[in-house]
């Protein structure tokens, strides 16, 4: 390939070892998703105190959970169709201090109206985040490690939450809930500064679209330095460029079922996701202090949940790589039915307590990077954004089902016990789709005429 007029794309990067320049590209996708991670949850952590300081009933505070999803749901099909069209770079760099300034913004609220407008459109913004960092990681791997990567990279969203608990736990006490805030909006400042000047845009969309053919030259020897690039090469994908609505796409040329069942384990396994993540400070409040410790330790037991999920998640690339979507994630569903069921037994220990949060954290939180990795296998180029943007948008339909509903169950007087095992039920019917997902969905491997663009 080298010194030869047309170079394949596609080819390069299957042909590459993960060097410097992906790795790269790799940490700051993943800083990106840690603050993604830290400001959708950072609010559950600040809820016991919100409830006391401000007098709010629990079906008040389940729509104040669910304001910022409700915001990530637009943000995830309408950015990401967007970045479909203009390339990743910029919505991912936009989107960043988009709600790196609302985030600060959050801060200084001084009521529940003023909490929920705000939360609102902090949640655009953070819709576009995911979507196109798993494009983006997935686009610059190849195939043998595409899995391992985006499972890997995508745990900094649950590392995000997870450290959203353990920054809770030491600022509020010290400097109140909103400092919280304050930090989740000045690091993610800098992050989106140094993304503007070191983060490239996807190779493949360059290729399909016929932009900026000198950066796709530059960035592609990045990835491969012995390439050697003819003046006025031809780059090619082994992909044909998408035309028309992206999201209809999805349901073209055999996509619609797998879209479909995709949609509908995103719904579930976010709908468990956030109510666990959202609730779970508040609900075992009461159990901690029944053990005698700080009600502060409830962040602990949130942050135990997010732990599970970045361990689970690491564990799952390579075992997905060797046993299949299907195995793996439908065993990580049946498990998690087991944790949930457990968290609301009575009389159950502060160290077993933990330890099904844990065992629930690994199902459900890292099974959702397994998801999006599988999305990301379904799409090609063009509709990669929108295929893992639109399973995480109606994804969020269920993330906001899911902390309104336990709110108001909550205030029904629902016992732990019951609220748990009824939490059981949506990981027990993503664990019937997986099965189902395995014998339709058809991954994006085909091979099609390159695409062509001519370089100046």
């Amino acid at each position: 390939m080298q010194g030869a007029a047309k170079i394949n794309v596609s080819d390069v990067i299957a042909q590459s070892r993960i060097g410097p320049f992906q790795l790269g590209l790799f940490f700051l996708c993943g800083l990106c998703l840690i603050m993604d991670g830290f400001d959708v949850q950072a609010i559950g952590f600040v809820a016991p105190r919100l409830m006391e300081e401000w007098h709010i009933t629990g079906a008040v505070l389940g729509s104040v959970l669910s304001a910022a999803l409700v915001g990530v749901l637009f943000g995830s099909i309408l950015l990401s169709m967007l970045a479909d069209r203009v390339g990743r770079r910029p919505v991912l760099i936009g989107a960043c201090l988009f709600f790196s300034g609302v985030t600060l913004l959050t801060a200084r609220v001084t009521s529940v109206e003023q909490l929920l407008v705000i939360r609102f459109i902090a949640g655009v913004g953070l819709g576009s985040i995911m979507p196109n960092a798993m494009a983006l990681v997935g686009e610059y791997s190849p195939p043998r490690a595409r899995v391992a990567a985006i499972v890997i990279v995508g745990t900094g969203f649950t590392a995000g939450a997870m450290i959203a608990g353990f920054v809770s736990f030491w600022l509020i006490p010290r400097f109140g809930w909103r400092s919280v805030f304050y930090f989740g909006g000045a690091v993610p400042l800098a992050i989106g500064t140094l993304m503007f000047f070191l983060l490239p845009e996807s190779l493949q969309y360059l290729a399909l679209h016929g932009e900026s053919p000198e950066k796709l030259g530059r960035w592609l020897k990045r990835v491969n330095p012995a390439l050697t690039i003819a003046p006025r090469a031809q780059f090619l994908v082994n992909e044909r460029r998408q035309t028309g609505v992206p999201l209809i796409k999805l349901f073209e040329q055999g996509r619609g079922p797998a879209t479909l069942l995709m949609w509908t384990v995103y719904f579930m396994n976010l709908l468990n996701l956030y109510f666990l993540s959202s609730w779970l400070p508040t609900v075992t409040t009461p159990l901690v202090k029944a053990a005698g410790v700080s009600a502060s330790y409830a962040s602990l037991i949130g942050s135990t949940l997010q732990t599970g999920g970045v361990l689970g998640a690491i564990v799952l690339g390579p075992l997905i790589n060797r046993f299949g979507f299907m195995k793996v994630l439908t065993t990580c569903f049946l498990f998690a039915c087991a944790g949930i069921a457990s968290i609301g037994q009575p009389g159950l220990s502060l160290g077993l307590l933990f330890l099904v949060v844990f065992i629930a954290g690994v199902g459900i939180v890292g099974s959702q990077s397994g998801l999006n990795a599988l999305a990301a296998t379904l799409y090609p180029t063009d509709l990669r954004s929108t295929g893992i943007g639109s399973g995480l948008g109606v994804g969020r339909m269920g993330s906001i089902v899911g902390p309104v509903v336990a709110g108001q169950l909550i205030s029904a007087h629902w016992t732990t016990q019951n609220l748990f095992l009824a939490a059981t039920v949506p990981a027990l019917i993503s664990a019937v789709v997986m099965v189902a997902i395995h014998y339709v969905a058809k991954p994006e491997t085909q091979a099609v005429e390159a695409s062509e663009v001519m370089a100046h």
